[in-house]
């Protein structure tokens, strides 16, 4: 049975829909309201607060601590200074993704590292050897995200932190409600954006302190719901949805290489051996045979679909996580997996793995949907991801 997190005697007296989800564990909202649309609109136009606690974190520390992140991920750490994040995945011995998440070096022998999945068994496997302590710190560490257009001013009214001076994944200290806090400028969204790295036992203070200043940025809080339609357009990914770990795979077609992911930036082939070094050489010496891709879906198709029936159109109002298969030339060649209407684009988008040459950009495809539980094929194409990616992610806050 799934326990509240270090907020939920906030989030739950917030929640009127009453609609939860289980998340590592814990109670996680997927809706405040009946219906996401207000909280996706705060994400969108203003301030979003959602709480992102049952991430896994650790925290590596000790002479040997580079050593063992830079043993593990596919980025090369000697690059990562002190207060920056990096986002990357992490592989097996084949080069298949065990999880993804980010870095955050804290000083030169600290860092922090979140995941979606529990890792502390491998992470402690492969530390054998060296100087480090490996600390599963989820427990006792409550994150917040709080993204939109206007989080930065939010945080500048209510943090004592140069939040003005933080950059783009980068990570810094300050205190809210005098708590200590780190503020790193990361999230889920594509959007402007922070997470804020709390003590367990003061989170409640410091969610007191957003809301409180909340109204004039117009904050509400948001949950999962509203969280998948924007990830979504912003092309970031959902293990165990648009990818498998290759922890879990049950056939070979579930494990990805990072190329696959299409994350081929994010391995560096020059740094010193790591966990699937080799295999990973081999990959990025030959065309990925597959690659997770954008597809914007024909609408007007949809629609057409829906009249002939004499049915108003319509689309699910959450983002869909079914796998459906992609056609082309009468033939599958793929499966979209995250499929949502982006209500900022005003277009029916979708996460596909599509098999190569036809996951080129420009390529037509068609793509199955149900209608009346009878199964139709609708034009669409491969785009570039991310489908929404506003300057402001990037940009000082208020400019």
């Amino acid at each position: 049975m799934p326990i509240g997190t270090a907020v939920h005697q906030r989030t739950f007296a917030l929640c009127e829909s009453l609609n939860y989800r289980d998340w590592a564990g814990y109670y996680a909202v997927s809706s405040y309201e009946a219906h996401h649309e207000h909280e996706y609109n705060a994400i969108r136009n203003a301030s979003a607060l959602i709480d992102v606690s049952p991430l896994f974190k650790y925290l590596v520390t000790g002479k040997d601590a580079a050593r063992f992140v830079d043993r593990l991920i596919t980025r090369d750490v000697a690059k990562l200074a002190v207060g920056q994040v990096f986002y990357t995945p992490w592989c097996d011995e084949y080069g298949k993704v065990i999880d993804d998440g980010t870095v955050s070096r804290l000083s030169e022998g600290t860092f922090r590292w979140t995941a979606a999945e529990p890792n502390l068994r491998w992470f402690r496997q492969n530390s054998a050897d060296l100087e480090v302590s490996i600390e599963d710190i989820s427990e006792i560490t409550a994150a917040l995200a709080l993204q939109g257009p206007t989080s930065g001013l939010l945080l500048r009214d209510v943090a004592e932190a140069d939040i003005g001076a933080l950059k783009y994944f980068r990570v810094t200290t300050g205190r809210i409600a005098g708590v200590p806090v780190e503020i790193s400028r990361t999230g889920y969204t594509g959007d402007l954006g922070y997470e804020i790295w709390i003590p367990a036992e003061h989170a409640l203070r410091v969610w007191d302190a957003l809301v409180t200043a909340g109204p004039n940025f117009g904050l509400r809080p948001a949950g999962m719901l509203a969280l998948d339609v924007a990830r979504t357009e912003a092309g970031l990914l959902l293990i165990e949805v648009d990818f498998h770990s290759s922890r879990k795979a049950l056939i070979p077609s579930h494990a990805y290489t990072p190329f696959e992911l299409g994350l081929g930036r994010l391995v560096s082939l020059e740094k010193e051996r790591y966990i699937g070094a080799s295999a990973l050489a081999a990959a990025a010496a030959e065309e990925p045979r597959r690659r997770i891709v954008g597809l914007e879906l024909d609408w007007v198709a949809v629609e057409r679909i829906h009249n002939a029936l004499g049915l108003p159109v319509s689309v699910g109002a959450t983002a869909s996580r079914v796998a459906v298969p992609v056609y082309r030339a009468g033939r599958q060649v793929g499966k979209a997996t995250s499929t949502t209407w982006s209500p900022v684009l005003k277009k029916l988008i979708a996460l596909a793995t599509i098999d190569g040459p036809h996951d080129a950009v420009g390529t037509e495809v068609r793509v199955e949907v149900s209608v009346e539980a009878v199964r139709y094929q609708v034009p669409a194409r491969v785009v570039q991801t991310p489908f929404f990616n506003p300057p402001r992610k990037v940009q000082a806050p208020g400019h």
